[in-house]
């Protein structure tokens, strides 16, 4: 399942440096704020880890400009690739249909699902997506409205959340 090479690019955002790892379609298969390419890497298991990365560039930059720029909804059609199970894969195409702004909490994100109960399902979802920013895992909330956790930092996660409500 690896794929052969996948172009790494960093992009600097007022939230600090923005990784992108796009597989060989331009697909993003890992974004966040970091510059450490083995915390790029980290999110990804092994067996989805590409052979070879080389530094390029990437559609999806365009993308992160213009949403920083204040165009919230340049991230909503750029490609990603994904591995998980069907549910994972449902829940982050669930993801991309919360809109900036209207932030969902856990239990709201797991009745989206169909599965108002799956709290914890809906949590794991969030925590194991790895192109952030283009599948909004940003905008799932503890049940009491605080941040809960960010696998960027719970600043950056604030700092969008601000950034969406005031559009």
């Amino acid at each position: 399942m690896n794929t052969a090479t996948a172009t790494l690019q960093f992009v600097d955002t007022p939230d600090g440096p923005f990784a992108i790892l796009a597989d060989g379609a331009d697909r993003v298969l890992v974004a966040g704020w970091t510059d450490d390419v083995g915390a790029v890497l980290a999110r990804l298991r092994p067996a989805h880890r590409p052979v070879d990365v080389v530094p390029g560039e990437t559609r999806a930059a365009a993308a992160v400009a213009a949403y920083y720029g204040g165009d919230l909804a340049a991230i909503d059609d750029v490609e990603v690739a994904q591995f998980g199970t069907p549910l994972q894969q449902r829940g982050w195409s669930a993801l991309r249909d919360i809109r900036p702004g209207r932030p969902l909490t856990y239990t709201g994100f797991a009745t989206a699902l169909g599965s108002p109960t799956a709290v914890r399902a809906a949590a794991s979802i969030c925590a194991r997506n790895a192109p952030a920013l283009f599948v909004p895992c940003h905008r799932v909330l503890r049940g009491d409205g605080t941040m809960g956790g960010f696998a960027w930092g719970v600043e950056v996660k604030r700092r969008l959340l601000e950034r969406e409500a005031a559009v």
